[in-house]
């Protein structure tokens, strides 16, 4: 009796549609899959004739089909078709190319390789037992071998010549706002997957503050944020979240509690604070707890690191500087990973405490970890700036958009509140020579009271 071979239909109508879709615009992949996939593994007819026209196309012309290449063969290569089976797969064809991007591309790549690679080691398997009972053990070997070398990835890179309409796919950032039009203006709508934004500022500036806003417009936007914390408490991170939320001062949301609760429920998307003690947990310890996130069903759109610099080094090295390099270049790696943008603050060195704008001159222990960011910004607050509400914000780094601007910040810390404001036509030169005229007018004014005490 001969045992039913096994398909995708477990795996249901949307995987193959994707697993398709993926064999078309993704030529590496589909070279690799290639090896190990049977058509008749696909139980949806439309999807068996539709893979068959790519792969025949590659066979014969040692080329994977463009756009125009594919249209021209769903007209030309589907004469022995029933009606029915036509429209299926023209139909499944326009709606692939309308989709653009996969969301759960990785998933459906292991998957069915996995699959696929498992179904030929069986072939290999059963071809084996007559083999054994030949004693022909070389030929078992070569059998066992030749599966399990199937469906490896042996890409080489990007082929410019056969990877040519790779280059002109329009790949979606799917980037989140900053919640400020003038900055969302400059990096296209915000911080795109794969991204890592930095926060520059000194102790007490505000780098907490910043990124709670960043958190709470992205909740409005109906998002999944995860805020880790490594130096305030998760209640304390939470209290901040519920002013930024519902407008009411830290100083009175214990007041206003039913408010506050209000506001807080018709936030439409989720928020996840995880607390870590300072330099107990490394990116390798925030992996694992985005992994658990994921496990759960949660789609991971924001992740939050307060602040970079108080994690561990993965690996001990020799100097700080090289230490907090590695966790940077580690954090960006982890935004690649699990497909979103990753904000962090970072610690600027003494010369930031009062300085009227921060540049990456400014930025602690390293400045290395610069070189990996794909937008860095700094917030700078002298004394009288934390008096009246306000400060500044440069814009240091933008991979994608102009950069080296000062924009003027209303920054009320007591409700979590930030507005980047219009700019002006200052420089930081002039800047700095106003910051040293008030320096030397102050000194002067000193001086005149040291004479009058005196005499």
């Amino acid at each position: 009796m001969t045992e039913k071979q096994e398909d995708f239909s477990k795996y249901g109508k949307s995987f193959q549609e994707s697993l398709a879709q993926l064999i078309l615009m993704n030529r590496p992949f589909s070279e690799q899959i290639e090896e190990v996939l049977d058509i008749n593994f696909f139980d949806l007819k439309h999807l068996k004739v539709f893979v068959s026209l790519i792969f025949d196309y590659k066979s014969k012309y040692n080329s994977h089909p463009t756009d125009s290449v594919m249209s021209s063969l769903l007209r030309s290569e589907l004469e022995e078709e029933n009606e029915a089976t036509k429209k299926q797969v023209r139909d499944f064809y326009a709606r692939t190319i309308a989709s653009g991007n996969l969301d759960e591309e990785e998933y459906i790549k292991q998957t069915s390789l996995d699959f696929c690679k498992k179904q030929k080691l069986k072939e290999a398997i059963i071809k084996s037992v007559d083999l054994i009972q030949k004693s022909s053990y070389d030929e078992v070997k070569g059998l066992i071998d030749e599966a399990l070398s199937l469906g490896i990835d042996n890409e080489v890179g990007h082929d410019y010549k056969k990877d040519f309409e790779l280059r002109y796919q329009v790949k979606a950032r799917n980037p989140i706002s900053t919640g400020w039009e003038l900055i969302d203006g400059l990096c296209k709508n915000g911080l795109g997957r794969g991204e890592l934004g930095v926060v520059i500022a000194p102790t007490g500036a505000g780098k907490t503050h910043c990124l709670v806003h960043l958190g709470a417009n992205a909740l409005k936007a109906g998002k999944t944020v995860v805020h880790f914390t490594l130096e305030l408490s998760e209640s304390v991170v939470g209290l901040r979240y519920d002013s930024c939320l519902s407008n009411v001062p830290l100083g009175d949301l214990f007041s206003l509690k039913d408010e506050v609760y209000e506001a807080c429920m018709e936030v439409q998307g989720e928020l996840i604070i995880k607390e870590y003690p300072t330099k107990k947990a490394s990116t390798q310890t925030l992996e694992q707890a985005l992994e658990k996130i994921k496990k759960k069903g949660k789609d991971i759109d924001l992740v939050l690191v307060d602040y970079g610099d108080l994690l561990r080094p993965v690996s001990a090295q020799r100097e700080k500087r090289n230490e907090l390099e590695s966790i940077y270049e580690e954090l960006r790696g982890l935004a690649q990973e699990f497909k979103c943008p990753i904000w962090t603050a970072s610690q600027t060195n003494r010369s930031g405490l009062n300085a009227e704008v921060i540049t990456m001159e400014s930025i602690s222990e390293a400045f290395n970890k610069c070189f990996v960011a794909d937008f860095i910004c700094s917030l700078s607050r002298t004394i009288k700036d934390k008096q009246a509400n306000t400060g500044r914000m440069f814009v240091a780094k933008n991979r994608n958009g102009p950069d080296g601007l000062i924009y003027p910040l209303f920054m009320d810390t007591s409700n979590v509140k930030i507005k980047v404001l219009e700019p002006t036509d200052e420089t930081i030169e002039d800047i700095e020579k106003s910051a040293l005229k008030r320096q030397e007018t102050n000194l002067k004014e000193k001086y005149k009271q040291f004479r009058k005490a005196g005499s």
